[in-house]
């Protein structure tokens, strides 16, 4: 079964103007079967096998040359970075548009070589785990998808869900970490990234997370990165403006996926994940990497902050947009009302003519309300479209 998804156009758009087209994400995001679904009858390599790694590495020419006049699919570029140079010089003997499109589990070796080798000659997407609208979500309860998640293979199959996520981190950890950076104590980074679970949607500040797993603070900022890195997490910035008063500057840190938190939070089942102390939490996470996978799919950065000023309110997501500041409440009601919007109502009352007049609060209801104040409440699963029709 294969689920269209909402970055189509905008791959398509792009190969039909770069030379070279790069679709970076977490392993497992769907990267390979987006490709092979678009761009049917096109040759396909995956660095994943070792003879195409070998070959490549050892003869990067002759490796290239069986593709003259075609247009290929390398996928897995990240085992290979050193071919960058040789692709770089095929493009600039034919900058035919779309004729080089790789994938990448991840940047950390790679995009110094792409900026060197590919700069202007290449298009760098971005593909996340299913949205909620690629994923139909209105069909489904809010807590089967904060327990199943957005990975392709888990939320078509949720019966796979167990055995699925146990054996991602397992190879995350035992395989991908050691790529990116050497290290040697590998059950330090499993305390490390349980940790990050349990701080998930909170303030992220190295030296509360270093503390509660006794390692030191460069190595923890160090260990952030690697998830960031791998597209695991969303490291979302406060919005630097005082409005007259002092704001926190600490980023909000997010698992890019209800899943891995559930999982790493040792959650027993559905219920007990939504309606214990961190069925807030998930689904905070849940919509705040929603909103980043909408603007991705369009092929731009999400221009989302949140704000929060010393002692005093905060609201969850601004949404710069338009020329405005779209104040973004998440609350996990379903019944909505105008208290919940007591921060976000404030916030446009410091921002004055910079915030938007609606404010939103995206909650647990099946269809959009109206709230006074000129306020409205969307639902979960109808915010990236609202998002797509109002601020795009």
């Amino acid at each position: 079964m294969y689920i269209q998804r909402a970055l189509k156009n905008t791959f398509h758009s792009c190969i039909s103007q770069f030379p070279a087209v790069m679709i970076t994400g977490p392993g497992q995001s769907g990267k390979s079967a987006f490709l092979q679904h678009e761009m049917k009858d096109t040759p396909y390599v995956t660095f994943d096998d070792s003879l195409n790694r070998n070959f490549a590495s050892q003869d990067p020419n002759g490796f290239l040359d069986q593709f003259d006049g075609q247009t290929v699919i390398l996928d897995d570029i990240q085992y290979v970075p050193e071919i960058l140079p040789y692709i770089k010089i095929k493009i600039d003997k034919d900058r035919t548009s779309g004729k080089w499109i790789m994938t990448s589990s991840r940047e950390f070796h790679m995009m110094k070589n792409l900026r060197e080798n590919l700069a202007g000659r290449i298009a760098i997407l971005e593909l996340y785990p299913f949205s909620l609208g690629e994923s139909d979500s209105a069909r489904r309860l809010l807590e089967e998808v904060l327990w199943t998640g957005l990975y392709p293979e888990p939320s078509c199959y949720s019966q796979k869900r167990d055995v699925w996520i146990q054996s991602y981190v397992q190879n995350y950890i035992e395989k991908d970490v050691r790529q990116i950076e050497n290290i040697r104590n590998l059950r330090s980074f499993e305390i490390f990234i349980n940790q990050c679970a349990a701080l998930h949607s909170q303030e992220f500040r190295a030296a509360t997370l270093a503390r509660h797993c006794g390692m030191s603070q460069p190595t923890v900022k160090t260990w952030v990165d690697i998830l960031e890195i791998s597209y695991l997490c969303v490291i979302l910035p406060p919005l630097f403006k005082d409005f007259g008063k002092r704001s926190v500057k600490a980023p909000k840190f997010y698992f890019n996926d209800p899943l891995l938190v559930s999982y790493l939070t040792q959650q027993p089942s559905a219920e007990a994940a939504i309606r214990g102390n961190m069925g807030g939490m998930l689904f905070e996470g849940l919509v705040v990497s929603d909103v980043w996978k909408t603007f991705l799919n369009r092929g731009k950065k999400p221009p989302v902050f949140f704000w929060r000023s010393q002692g005093g309110p905060e609201v969850d997501l601004i949404i710069q947009a338009r020329g405005k500041l779209w104040p973004i409440e998440i609350n996990l009601t379903s019944a909505p009302v105008s208290s919940h919007l007591r921060e976000v109502n404030r916030f446009k009352e410091i921002a004055g003519n910079e915030a938007s007049r609606p404010g939103v609060i995206v909650c647990d209801i099946p269809e959009k309300k109206d709230l006074p104040g000129g306020n409205m409440a969307i639902p979960w699963f109808a915010f990236s479209e609202w998002l797509e029709e109002n601020l795009m």
